[in-house]
C-alpha cells in the first residue's frame, strides 16, 4: 500500500495506527523495555501514526510514547492525543493497582478531572506537550465528551480552533464510542477528523448510516478504532467479550457464522475485521492497540492479508454485512 495522510502528517504504509493505551499499563503492567519495543516494531512495520491520551495510565502512555519517538524525525510521523480529562496530583499517591477502577495498573498518583473549558483545553495541551517531549501535536481529539456535549461544543471545540489557528496543534476533532455526536461535530464544526471506536466493525456498522456519508460529503477523515469490539471478533467463543462485557448469544452466533465464512477463504476473522473499515473512502486509518512487539507484528501481518471480494460478497449474501457506502 502507499502512504496515506491524516491532517498534515503521515499514517504509514499499512493503514494502521498504533494505539498506545496498552503501553500505559492497560489492565496489566507493561515493562518500559517492552513498551519501547512495541513502538519500535510499529515503526519498523511502516506505521507512522501514533495515538495516546492523558487518560491512558495517568500520563504514562504519553511519557512512554514520547520517549520512544524522541529520536525519530518529527516530520515523519503523526502524533495525536486528547483533551477533556485533566490530571490532578493526589498527595501521597497510592500503590500499583489503585487506578484499576479506570482500567490501568498504575499508582494512583493523580485523579482525573473532567474539564472541557477553554482554559482546561489549553492546560491539557500544555501538560501533554511536556509529557510527550515535543513542541507540537498533530491531531487533538475531544475525548469522550458524551456527558459534556454543550460545554464541548461551546467551549472546548472553540478553544481547539484557536489553538489550531495559532499553530500549537494541527488537525482537531473528537473521539468517541458513538456516532451521533461525532456526526454533529462534522456537521456543525470545522473539525478535520473524528475517531470512531467500535461503531464501524463487522458486528456494528452503525457508522454507515450517517457518520461516514457525512465525512465523505464534507471531505473529512475518520479514524476507526475498536475493530475487534473488545475481543469477540478476535476470538469468537463462549465467554468472549463484546464492548467490554460478555457477548450476547445472538452476537456470538453472528461472529461464529462470520468466522465460518472467512475460514472457507483461508482468511482469519481477525484479518477481515481489520481490513473491513479500510475499504471505505472516508476511513484514513484503523487504530489497533498493542502492548508488545509481537502484537504489533501480528496486526501488521493481518493488515497485509489479501481478502478476496468473494468473501465480502458471501458475507453480504448471508445478511451478515451491510454493503451501503463500502467499496468492493
Amino acid at each position: 500500500m502507499r502512504h496515506t495522510t491524516l491532517g498534515q502528517g503521515t499514517v504509514g504504509v499499512t493503514g494502521l495506527s498504533f494505539g498506545a493505551a496498552g503501553i500505559g499499563n492497560l489492565y496489566t503492567p507493561v515493562g518500559p523495555e517492552q513498551a519501547a519495543a512495541a513502538v519500535d516494531a510499529a515503526w519498523d512495520a511502516g506505521i507512522r501514526y501514533f495515538d495516546t491520551a492523558p487518560h491512558y495510565g495517568l500520563g504514562l502512555s504519553e511519557r512512554r510514547l514520547g520517549e520512544a519517538l524522541r529520536d525519530r524525525p518529527r516530520a515523519a510521523y503523526t502524533l495525536s492525543t486528547k483533551v477533556g480529562r485533566l490530571l490532578a496530583p493526589v498527595p501521597g499517591g497510592g500503590p500499583v493497582g489503585d487506578d484499576l477502577a479506570h482500567g490501568f495498573a498504575v499508582p494512583a498518583t493523580h485523579r482525573r478531572v473532567w474539564d472541557f473549558s477553554g482554559d482546561g483545553v489549553r492546560r491539557s495541551i500544555e501538560d501533554s506537550l511536556r509529557r510527550l517531549g515535543t513542541d507540537r501535536i498533530d491531531i487533538v481529539y475531544l475525548h469522550d465528551p458524551d456527558d459534556h456535549a454543550e460545554e464541548a461544543f461551546q467551549r472546548a471545540y472553540p478553544a481547539l480552533e484557536r489553538l489550531r489557528a495559532e499553530g500549537v496543534v494541527g488537525a482537531i476533532g473528537a473521539g468517541m464510542n458513538q456516532t451521533a455526536m461525532l456526526t454533529r461535530f462534522l456537521r456543525d464544526t470545522d473539525a478535520d477528523v473524528v475517531l470512531c471506536a467500535g461503531r464501524f466493525t463487522l458486528l456494528d456498522q452503525s457508522a454507515l448510516t450517517e457518520l461516514l456519508p457525512e465525512a465523505v460529503a464534507r471531505g473529512r477523515s475518520v479514524v476507526v478504532g475498536g475493530v475487534f469490539n473488545s475481543g469477540l471478533l478476535a476470538d469468537p467463543r463462549p465467554g468472549a467479550t463484546y464492548d467490554y462485557t460478555a457477548a450476547p448469544p445472538e452476537l456470538l452466533d453472528r461472529a461464529l457464522r462470520m468466522d465460518a465464512v472467512t475460514r472457507r477463504y483461508g482468511v482469519p476473522l481477525r484479518a477481515a475485521a481489520l481490513r473491513y473499515p479500510l475499504r471505505h473512502p472516508a476511513v484514513a486509518s484503523v487504530l489497533v492497540g498493542a502492548r508488545s512487539a509481537a502484537e504489533v507484528h501480528d496486526a501488521a501481518e493481518l493488515a497485509e492479508r489479501a481478502v478476496p471480494d468473494e468473501l465480502w460478497a458471501e458475507l453480504r449474501a448471508e445478511g451478515l454485512l451491510s454493503e451501503d457506502g463500502v467499496l468492493s
